[in-house]
């Protein structure tokens, strides 16, 4: 049996990766796919680059990915929702690999954490890695456990059960998921994937703004206090001298000091009410 499988792919200002990441999809072996792509309001071509691949488009104002993951559900007539970002491409086998559980009455949804770095000759990227205690080559560690709170597949009876996706901006979007269905998406072994670290400076500080609006970061005033301090610039200092020099990359102190700035900045929105990142 091979049921549609829907693929959904929200995408803001992608035009340099759109391209590479539809290209992937369509070298699946899974053939029975319909793909989606939801322009969250893009400033540059990349609703224009995914119009000329020839696959279903959509557009809404910049809302953020869970809206525009929900937009997409909401049309899509595939049996399985497959949710992936336009900066990810895929090995030929992902598909059947990511869905493979679900088609056998295991699971009602999965994940995979063979989520590969793609980008590990840059700075910047191999920076991210270090600061996240992550191999270079890997964006999840090796021995994560078997169950997660995001899904990268789910049946779509289910995922219409719960109403989708939360819809607030916050960066924990794709975790609602499991909280509103109670559940846990489960490991679906193989389904390889590459997936493109921040590889400017000025996308370091992007990311690690919105990762500072987290509830876990900024979420309450005890954790507001809690990270105006780790994310400070004398710990910040410390930790990347720290780890500058056991790594050996010097550029690791530069990093640092962009990221935890980026973090620390959000928090200190966060206590004047900055609204949530969309």
């Amino acid at each position: 049996m091979n049921p549609l499988i829907s693929i959904i792919i929200p995408a803001y200002n992608e035009e340099d990766l759109i391209a590479e990441c539809l290209e992937s999809i369509k070298s699946q072996s899974y053939k029975n796919l319909e793909v989606i792509v939801v322009d969250d309001g893009s400033r540059d071509r990349t609703l224009e680059i995914a119009k000329g691949l020839k696959v279903k488009t959509m557009s809404q104002y910049h809302k953020g990915p869970g809206s525009a993951r929900n937009l997409a559900a909401s049309h899509a007539k595939g049996k399985i929702l497959v949710f992936v970002d336009a900066d990810m491409t895929f090995d030929k086998n992902f598909i059947r690999d990511l869905v493979a559980p679900i088609l056998k009455g295991d699971t009602i949804g999965t994940f995979s954490k063979n989520e590969m770095n793609k980008n590990t000759k840059n700075v910047w990227s191999a920076c991210w890695n270090i600061n996240r205690n992550l191999p270079p080559d890997r964006l999840i560690p090796p021995d994560y456990p078997s169950a997660a709170p995001v899904f990268r597949a789910i049946l779509k009876t289910q995922f219409d059960s719960v109403g989708g996706f939360s819809t607030n901006g916050e960066y924990t979007d794709d975790w609602s998921l499991a909280r509103k269905l109670g559940t846990k998406s489960t490991l679906a072994k193989g389904a390889v994937y590459y997936h493109v670290n921040p590889s400017t400076p000025r996308e370091v500080w992007k990311q690690a703004r919105w990762i500072g609006k987290s509830e876990f970061i900024s979420g309450s005033p005890i954790r507001k206090i809690r990270s105006l301090f780790f994310y400070s610039f004398p710990v910040s200092l410390t930790i990347g001298i720290y780890k500058s020099t056991a790594s050996g990359n010097l550029s690791f102190i530069m990093f640092k000091l962009i990221y935890d700035l980026a973090v620390w900045v959000s928090v200190v929105m966060a206590l004047f009410g900055e609204k949530k990142a969309k």
